[in-house]
């Protein structure tokens, strides 16, 4: 059933996004004339890898500096791309990785391998139903590079403070997670990002 949802809203959204994804495409290719899509390897069910798709948000190159953005302060990130990222838009893409069956519309956020290597046993437990678009703990830190930007060691902050309450979030979802409860937490998230 889950499965049905994600691929028949994948394909809606798709078709009714097309004209914002070839627009946010052209404006991201004029701004250096580089790619104007990010793949990055990112952890899904059951530990197997897939490349997750974004709208690039930063300059070319920008991640052998740092995994963790910073907020305002981080000057990697390009001026469509602030626009981008402030209402979420990069993710848009990630509809492709919803209907090749990589993502839902709701689980888990994927984590890059270097930190998921971190997980614990019971942590690990997040990697059992198939990652998403949003979730609680994508709603409870819809601001998390502006907070990190704050941290004088963002990393650092990252692993030892916001992943671990994010991975509690996550299993929350896990042990609790219904129909009902996802179309709940599509709508929450569409509110927030409006508000």
């Amino acid at each position: 059933m889950k499965r049905l949802f994600d691929i028949f809203w994948a394909v809606m959204g798709i078709l009714v996004a097309a004209p914002f994804f070839i627009l946010f495409a052209v404006l991201i290719f004029l701004g250096d004339g580089k790619n104007p899509f990010f793949n990055q390897v990112r952890v899904g069910k059951d530990c197997r890898e897939f490349r997750l798709i974004k709208f690039r948000s930063m300059r070319v190159g920008a991640e052998k500096s740092g995994q963790i953005t910073v907020g305002g302060k981080d000057s990697r990130i390009t001026r469509i791309g602030y626009f981008l990222r402030k209402y979420k838009l990069d993710e848009l893409p990630q509809f492709i990785n919803i209907l090749a069956g990589d993502m839902s519309f709701v689980g888990p956020r994927p984590e890059v391998p270097k930190y998921v290597a971190l997980y614990s046993p019971e942590q690990q437990k997040v990697l059992s139903v198939r990652p998403g678009l949003t979730d609680l703990a994508s709603l409870e830190f819809i601001d998390e590079n502006i907070l990190l930007g704050h941290a004088k060691d963002a990393e650092a902050t990252y692993i030892n403070e916001v992943l671990p309450k994010k991975l509690a979030l996550q299993l929350q979802y896990v042990q609790t997670q219904s129909m009902l409860g996802d179309v709940k937490l599509i709508f929450r998230t569409l509110v927030k990002i409006v508000r």
